[in-house]
């Protein structure tokens, strides 16, 4: 089995590609996404249980207990949305995965042509994630992590940035509003 995995069609949210940011106060700042993963997509979600096997495998010497057995209730990258995220309706369904890096992850479109700016690869959009999974043990924490390799954006997508645009908040607006 390999630890490695290239997702179905997902959708992207929390897209910090092509900056990185420190997700607590302290910590280095990495390159990261949220992959969000339909529940019926059993293909994609095969492939990543497969791999977190793998990694439980590969990973056996930081993972295990003194028994030598890699404790069945380590954390996995793969968490359920409606259980984790009730209340975001991008998360229905679905199940999903941070997957984070210290290098700028490649970024190319469905002709694998790069893309270099966040108006053409941005929270909301669909496309596929070539992950791999590890094993980490930190302070006593130990589970399965996803790295970020690299995306694929293959089609846009309602944009996924919280609040209203400008152009819903304004479209019912009177135009003939009396200026002052």
């Amino acid at each position: 089995m390999d630890t490695k995995v290239i997702t179905g069609r997902v959708r992207f949210c929390y897209c910090n590609v092509f900056e990185p940011k420190a997700m607590n106060e302290g910590d280095d700042p990495k390159y990261s996404v949220c992959i969000l993963i339909r529940k019926d997509d059993e293909k994609t979600l095969a492939k990543i249980k497969d791999a977190i096997e793998a990694a439980k495998e590969a990973y056996k010497a930081k993972l295990a207990g003194r028994d030598g057995k890699v404790p069945s209730n380590i954390k996995t990258p793969l968490r359920d949305g409606d259980i984790d995220r009730p209340d975001d309706p991008a998360f229905e369904n679905c199940y999903f995965i941070n997957a984070s890096l210290n290098r700028a992850p490649g970024i190319v479109d469905a002709s694998r042509e790069p893309i270099m700016t966040r108006d053409e690869f941005y929270s909301g959009c669909y496309g596929r994630a070539s992950l791999n999974l590890y094993g980490y043990n930190v302070t006593g924490s130990k589970g399965i992590a996803a790295g970020l390799n690299n995306l694929q954006k293959l089609a846009d997508g309602p944009v996924l940035a919280g609040g209203s645009s400008a152009e819903a908040d304004f479209a019912d607006a009177d135009d003939d509003d009396d200026m002052m």
